[in-house]
C-alpha cells in the first residue's frame, strides 16, 4: 500500500513539472490533474512595487520585510507582546544526572505575567555532560502529551522524542507542550497567553495572533532560557515540529533568526504545503480554517476556496529562514499534508538561498520514499509510512545537523 501511494505522488509531479512563479496553469483548480499548479505564483524575489530583487541588501532591506509582513497580516497575525519584561526562569526540581551520566536532565518554568495574570511553560532539557564545549540542540514542540511523548523521567522512551539518540550524537535535546503556551482549543482567545496579554478579546483585530503564532512565541521564549545556559551552544539550535507544531516550527523560524535550523515535519496545509497546487486528498485552507478557526489570524479565513487572491504562498514561508538552514519532511501515507505540494515549496524558496551563494533544494525531483536530499541548506525527505515523527526522521534530521550544523 504504501509504495502504491508514493509511486502515485510521484507521477502526479512528474506528469505536470515544476511550476516558476509569475506562471499561470489554470483559472480554475476543480478539473486539474493530482499535482498540477494552478493560479498566478506569488513571486518571492519580486517586491510588491514589482521590483526584482537580485541582491542580498534588497531581499533583508526590502523584500524580506513585506513577505514577513504579509504573512502576519493575512495568515499567522501579528503578536501582542515579544519578549515580556516580566519573563523568569525558576527551577521545576532540583538537576539530575540522567542516561548512565551522560545526560544533565534540567526541568525549569518559563514564567511571565501581563494584564490578565500568569503563564508558565513546562520545559525539560537533557544536556551532555561528556562534551567539551557548548553543545548544539533540538528544541520540540510537542503538540502530543507530555507525559507520554516528553517523558521526562524516561520511563517510557516515546520516538516523538527520542532524547538518548540526541544526547549520543552529541546534542541537548529539549522540548515543551505546546498546550502550556495555549490550548488547542477554539475558546475565544479567553484562555492561555492571548488571556495573559489581552484579556479583552473584543479589542482583537483582523489580524491579531493566532494559536499558531502564540506557540511560536513560547518556543522563543525557549530560545530566551538557552541563552542563559553556558553548556549549549545558542548559535546552533534547531526547531522541530510535527504536523501543527510544524508549521508552528516553520513560523518561529521565520520570526525568529535566532535559529540556526527549521524542521517542518509533516506540516501540510497552513506549513510547508503550497496552496496553489491541485491535490484533493490534502487538506485546504478553507477545510482547516473550519475545524481550527483559532489557529490562524481572522483574515485568513477570507481564503478558504480563493486561494489565488492570497498575496503569499508557502514557499515564501520557507524563504524567510534563508540563509539559515531549513528541512521539510513528508510521509508517503500522509496525503492529507499533501506531499508534492510541501516538496515544491522548498523548489520555489530555493532562489532566496542562491541570492547569499548558497544553494538551497539540491535536485528539482521529486525523490523516491526513503531518500533525502541533504547536500543543500534545504533539506528534503519522503519518509515511508503515515502522519508520525519517528526515529527515522530524527536520524535524518540529525545527519543534516551533521553535515551543516556542526
Amino acid at each position: 500500500m504504501e509504495k502504491i501511494i508514493a509511486v502515485t505522488v510521484l507521477a502526479a509531479v512528474a506528469a505536470v513539472g515544476l511550476a516558476e512563479p509569475g506562471t499561470t496553469k489554470a483559472s480554475s483548480h476543480e478539473t486539474l490533474a493530482p499535482g498540477a499548479v494552478y493560479g498566478v505564483i506569488p513571486d518571492v524575489l519580486k517586491t510588491v512595487s514589482g521590483q526584482t530583487v537580485t541582491t542580498v541588501e534588497t531581499w533583508e532591506k526590502v523584500r524580506r520585510p513585506e513577505v514577513l509582513e504579509l504573512f502576519k497580516t493575512h495568515v499567522f497575525g501579528r503578536n501582542a507582546v515579544e519578549r515580556p519584561s516580566t519573563l523568569r526562569f525558576e527551577p521545576i526540581e532540583p538537576d539530575r544526572d540522567m542516561m548512565d551520566g551522560q545526560a544533565l536532565r534540567k526541568r525549569v518554568y518559563i514564567r511571565y505575567s501581563g494584564p490578565g495574570g500568569e503563564g508558565a511553560i513546562a520545559l525539560t532539557a537533557f544536556i551532555p555532560t561528556k562534551s567539551e564545549r557548548p553543545a548544539p540542540a533540538f528544541v520540540l514542540i510537542c503538540n502530543r502529551s507530555s507525559a507520554k511523548h516528553i517523558d521526562p523521567d524516561r520511563l517510557v522512551k516515546n520516538p516523538f522524542f527520542p532524547a538518548e539518540e540526541l544526547i549520543a550524537r552529541g546534542y541537548a535535546a529539549l522540548a515543551f507542550y505546546n498546550g502550556d503556551v495555549d490550548p488547542d482549543v477554539h475558546d475565544g482567545f479567553t484562555n492561555g497567553v492571548h488571556a495573559v496579554f489581552q484579556p479583552d478579546p473584543s479589542v482583537r483585530k483582523p489580524d491579531s495572533w493566532g494559536t499558531i503564532a502564540a506557540w511560536a512565541w513560547g518556543a522563543s521564549r525557549v530560545m530566551d532560557w538557552i541563552e542563559t545556559q553556558p553548556r549549549i551552544d545558542r548559535t546552533r539550535v534547531g526547531v522541530v515540529g510535527h504536523s501543527r507544531g510544524g508549521k508552528t516550527a516553520l513560523w518561529c523560524g521565520a520570526t525568529d533568526r535566532r535559529f540556526a535550523l527549521t524542521i517542518s515535519n509533516n506540516s501540510g496545509c497552513g506549513g510547508a504545503k503550497f496552496n496553489r497546487m491541485a491535490l484533493p486528498k490534502s487538506e485546504s485552507i478553507a477545510r482547516i480554517n473550519k475545524v481550527f478557526p483559532h489557529w490562524f489570524c481572522e483574515n485568513f479565513k477570507q481564503y478558504g476556496d480563493n486561494e489565488d487572491a492570497l498575496p503569499v504562498d508557502q514557499h515564501m514561508l520557507v524563504a524567510l529562514i534563508a540563509p539559515r538552514l531549513a528541512y521539510v519532511a513528508s510521509a508517503t501515507l500522509d496525503d492529507w499534508a499533501g506531499q508534492p505540494g510541501e516538496f515544491h515549496s522548498c523548489v520555489l524558496a530555493s532562489p532566496v538561498w542562491r541570492l547569499y551563494g548558497q544553494q538551497g533544494l539540491v535536485g528539482n525531483a521529486f525523490p523516491a520514499p526513503d531518500t533525502p536530499l541533504q547536500q543543500g541548506r534545504i533539506g528534503y525527505h519522503l519518509r515511508t509510512g503515515k502522519h508520525d515523527l519517528t526515529l527515522y526522521d530524527w536520524q535524518r534530521y540529525m545527519d543534516f545537523a551533521d553535515r551543516h550544523l556542526k
